[in-house]
This record gives C-alpha cells, sequence and structure tokens, in this order.
C-alpha cells in the first residue's frame, strides 16, 4: 500500500513539473511540416529544400494539372503548322454561356487588332501602328482548320504574337471554337444576302397611252 501510494505520488509531482512549464513552447512536434506551413514568396527565388521543405511548385514532367487539357506537342516550326491541320478541336460545342465568355476572351485578346467584327478594323489596326493584321472573314480564314488557328494563336505568326501566357489551353480552344462559329454564321448570310435578285420593275402604275 505505500508503495502505491509512493507511486501515485511522484505522477502526481511529475504531472504538476509537466503541466508549470512555460505555456509559450509547443514541445516537440513530430512532423512538423504537417502542422505549421512555411510562407514564402511566389515570385522570389525560394530554395525550399533548404527550409527542410520538399515542395515543388511546378508540376511533374509528363504529368497533366488535374482540369487542364492534354499538353499540346506540335512543334512551332513550318512543318509543325502543317502538322495542325489534322488537330481537332477537344471541346465538345459550346453551350450558351460558355459562347458568352469566349466572346469576352475574344474581345479582351483579339478584338484590339481583329476588331469585335472580325474584319481587321480593331482598334490598333486601324492607328496604322500595326499592319498585316488578318481579317477573319476572308475566305481563306474561314476555311482554315481549327487546329491550324489554335497553333497560330498558341505560337504567333508574323506579326501577331503568343497568346498562351494570356489564355490557358481551354480559353484558347473557346475562342477558336467562337471565331469559327461566328465565321460561319458570316459566311451564311453573305450567301443568303448573294441569292436575293433585284425585284422586277413594276410596271404596273404605268398608264397605257
Amino acid at each position: 500500500m505505500k508503495t502505491m501510494n509512493l507511486i501515485f505520488g511522484i505522477l502526481i509531482l511529475v504531472t504538476t513539473f509537466i503541466s508549470c512549464r512555460d505555456k509559450r513552447d509547443p514541445g516537440r512536434v513530430y512532423m512538423p511540416d504537417m502542422a505549421y506551413s512555411r510562407a514564402y514568396e511566389a515570385y522570389a527565388a525560394n530554395n525550399l529544400k533548404q527550409n527542410g521543405i520538399n515542395y515543388i511548385n511546378y508540376p511533374v514532367e509528363g504529368t497533366v494539372r488535374r482540369g487542364d487539357l492534354f499538353a499540346y506537342t506540335i512543334p512551332n516550326d513550318s512543318n509543325g503548322y502543317k502538322m495542325a491541320v489534322t488537330v481537332k478541336n477537344p471541346l465538345t460545342a459550346l453551350d450558351s454561356n460558355q459562347m458568352l465568355e469566349a466572346q469576352r476572351l475574344y474581345n479582351i485578346n483579339c478584338a484590339i487588332c481583329h476588331g469585335e467584327n472580325m474584319d481587321a478594323q480593331g482598334p490598333l489596326a486601324v492607328s496604322g501602328k500595326v499592319g498585316g493584321i488578318a481579317n477573319l472573314k476572308l475566305d481563306q480564314f474561314i476555311k482554315q482548320p481549327e487546329g491550324q488557328m489554335f497553333h497560330v494563336v498558341t505560337y504567333g505568326k508574323g506579326n501577331m504574337g503568343s497568346y498562351a501566357a494570356q489564355l490557358d489551353r481551354k480559353q484558347r480552344w473557346m475562342v477558336v471554337q467562337y471565331v469559327k462559329s461566328e465565321q460561319v454564321k458570316g459566311s451564311a448570310a453573305a450567301k443568303d444576302s448573294s441569292s436575293i435578285t433585284p425585284a422586277a420593275k413594276d410596271t404596273s402604275s404605268t398608264a397605257q397611252k
């Protein structure tokens, strides 16, 4: 009985000693990386491995980010431009809301040169500061395959630079689909107007003398 009381007393003393320690000291943490986050600057040179953190802020080579489309691997050269003809748009037909978003992206990134109506009458085009802007209503661009148009938006061509930094792959395909839909509308309207023959001259009001 005395032994049990002694053990019990020792446990009380140890517990009291531990509970009286500095409350600001969290003690030992088994896995600190999981308990505390380490702040770092997104655009600064952060050598996180030296700070004890094994973190890589870019996808593993050969993998695709969740929700992203497969990488576009056709090279940026003349041969790649020809190869792009066979590339198909991986997106299904856009619904009305998605088409509005595609139109918004076009107006923000493309209309300044190609114009809101895609007729090469954008503010930068009419200013005369930049030449060689494509009129997307011309037959050669109406017939241009979607894959080749995506290739140009991705890498740039002529005076047009790459828009891969401004638009991700899905957004680029959305803009291409929007342009193609507007080209089809414009082409159909042109055919309808050309098929209308001038009205025959009305001679019913002319009295016979």
